[in-house]
């Protein structure tokens, strides 16, 4: 199978070009170092033909973890017999054609010793005919001796010449630049691509004047920083007040599909089983669905804008005072959705000593495996009221105060452990592009939020059922649930009680506390699983209105709060940890020492409301 090579700075579109010509959905996002690693397709139309996507890089002289992933499977392709090849697309920016020509220009050079045929692409022509500026591909590609195909990647214009234009045979590049290919004169490769882009590329500076009028406001110490606060704060208002609707629609759902599914089966074993287990655990946990699905649509909208890196300048100054940089901001902030690419995105920050630095941040970030476990604590313990005339609800100002919580105790590690010698390497100075202003299509940013809430849902739902299935059975057996207390689950439960007996929990609590270190989430599922078997005679009813009903104190809630803010309980996580930092190391430490340090906040959080 014959393959087709993207590659392109960041921010070029050329994940978005790879979605085009493969189908696929793989992640796009205005901001560099969103795509950490490669990802591979089949052409659609020709099945035949291999798509293969790079992370963006600058130059093939890699600076940055991800431009390092992608220079070295760059050229470990161009080593294979000629003839496998197709072509390789190097993806430029038209609005901004001296930067991707600069990487152009050392991809073409590459392409010609290696022998393999290589295309330029010209993407973002639709910004540029809403502006009434074009390319002079023609001029361009006689220029270069190389075919230059002007698109745009989002509308689709163009992107079928790509293929028709590579399976018809492309020539491999004849005339031989000045340049050293292994000395890489940064000079020399700036001067040609910027005397190329004033030749052939948009007139004007239209496009730059507009972006810097907004960087004057967005980048301001004092109007830049009030807006990033004002963004966080409707971020996390958004989270209660818009999916309040929505998770109100899944739990009515729920409950009337289990008002209807529940009456077809006879008493017995399977009707409790699917009423406590399948209702009672995995339906808890999809109620708060819905929070996940609109904190990644405005993640997505901030990342697609282009302001995301704007907030990372913002950042970057106080972060600067913990020990960490601006750029460590995109991979705490996508923490919030998931620890995982969060800790992928650490790539981008070059310094090596910042970027172990932002591995002890990020499994403190408020992740979205925390969020059903944080809603429906809210839920049950703080009254859905608002302040202000109705402007400011108290359950959104609580989810904002937890998320607050985290992102402090990230800091604060971060900054203790940064007077230590942590890591390994020399530091390097903080350098970020700034990715044009761009408005996102509802659209794909539907489809983001749609797809990784999905994700999600695939993720998590197979591990809270089974889950749910076993903490069931262990409820359920050997009295068949008469007696929860005296079942198998009860005897483990009284086992492992007196742990959490100083934060005011009793032994039900401490089961779904044992089970979410498998996955934070599995606390709901396994804590619905119990309360359902244990009110087995009752009618469905939603999870935090038991909880209500229990009598667990306000003090334990809080404890409940600090713990599973700080606990490192995600063994996906500290899997990737050991991954990218080559050692179990930091993995063993983090998961022992947060564990500590989240019961010590804990029982102290508990210890503080009771004395009061």
């Amino acid at each position: 199978m014959k393959q087709l090579l993207l590659v392109g700075s960041p921010n070029s579109g050329k994940s978005m070009l790879f979605n085009r010509l493969t189908g696929m959905n793989q992640r796009v996002a205005n901001f560099p170092g969103i795509t950490v690693d490669t990802s591979t397709g089949p052409a659609v139309g020709r099945s035949d033909l291999l798509v293969v996507d790079f992370p963006g890089a600058y130059s093939l002289t890699p600076l940055s973890g991800e431009e390092q992933v992608a220079v070295d499977a760059f050229y470990k392709l161009l080593d294979v017999p000629v003839g496998h090849i197709e072509a390789v697309v190097c993806v430029v920016d038209a609005t901004r054609m001296e930067k991707g020509l600069v990487f152009a220009l050392q991809v073409r050079e590459a392409c010609r010793r290696a022998g393999h045929p290589v295309m330029i692409v010209t993407n973002m022509h639709d910004v540029l005919e809403r502006h009434n500026q074009s390319v002079d591909a023609e001029g361009l590609s006689q220029r270069l001796d190389m075919p230059v195909i002007p698109i745009s990647a989002k509308s689709g214009v163009g992107v079928d010449q790509i293929i028709t234009r590579s399976g018809q045979g492309i020539e491999v590049p004849k005339s031989e630049l000045k340049e050293d290919l292994i000395a890489f004169d940064a000079s020399v490769f700036r001067n040609l691509a910027e005397s190329l882009a004033n030749e052939f590329g948009p007139k004007g500076d239209y496009l730059l004047l507009v972006h810097n009028r907004a960087d004057q406001f967005f980048l301001s110490t004092l109007t830049g920083g009030l807006s990033f606060l004002l963004i966080m704060f409707l971020l996390f208002q958004a989270i209660f007040s818009w999916a309040a609707p929505l998770m109100d629609g899944v739990e009515s759902l729920i409950g009337l599909t289990a008002d209807s599914v529940l009456p077809l089966i006879p008493s017995g074993m399977l009707h409790d089983f699917v009423k406590d287990a399948l209702f009672g655990g995995l339906g808890a946990f999809l109620v708060f669905v819905p929070q996940i699905f609109i904190l990644t649509l405005i993640v997505g909208f901030m990342e697609d804008s282009g302001y995301l890196a704007r907030a990372a300048v913002i950042c970057h100054r106080p972060l600067r005072a913990f020990g960490l940089t601006g750029k460590s901001f995109v991979p705490m902030l996508s923490g919030v959705a998931c620890a995982i690419p969060g800790i992928y995105a650490a790539r981008t920050i070059e310094s090596p000593r910042r970027r172990w630095l932002t591995y002890f941040a990020i499994p403190l970030m408020p992740c979205s495996a925390r969020l059903p476990v944080y809603g429906l604590l809210i839920v049950a313990f703080i009254p859905n009221e608002s302040l202000l005339g109705g402007a400011v609800g108290l359950q959104g100002l609580a989810m904002l105060a937890i998320y607050l919580f985290g992102i402090f105790m990230a800091l604060l590690v971060v900054s203790l452990l940064s007077r230590v010698k942590v890591g390994k390497g020399s530091d390097l100075p903080f350098v970020l592009e700034m990715p044009p202003y761009r408005l996102p299509g509802a659209k794909t940013l539907g489809q983001l939020a749609w797809s990784r809430s999905g994700d999600f849902v695939k993720r998590a739902g197979p591990v809270i059922f089974w889950v749910s299935v076993v903490v069931w059975v262990l409820g359920y057996f050997p009295n068949q649930g008469a007696n929860l207390g005296e079942s198998w689950l009860g005897a483990i439960g009284k086992f492992i009680a007196p742990i959490f007996e100083p934060i005011g929990l009793d032994w039900k609590y401490g089961v779904a506390i044992i089970a979410s270190f498998l996955a934070r989430e599995v606390f709901v599922g396994t804590l619905g699983t119990l309360y359902g078997i244990e009110g087995a005679e009752e009618e469905f009813t939603s999870l935090a209105q038991q909880i209500q009903d229990s009598g667990i104190s306000l003090a334990s809630g809080v404890a409940l709060f600090v713990f599973f803010a700080i606990a490192a309980q995600c063994v996906s996580t500290l899997a990737t940890l050991r991954r990218e930092s080559g050692s179990w190391s930091l993995p063993a430490g983090l998961f022992v020492g947060y564990g500590v340090l989240a019961y010590s906040l804990a029982f102290v959080a508990f210890t503080l409301i009771v004395g009061d």
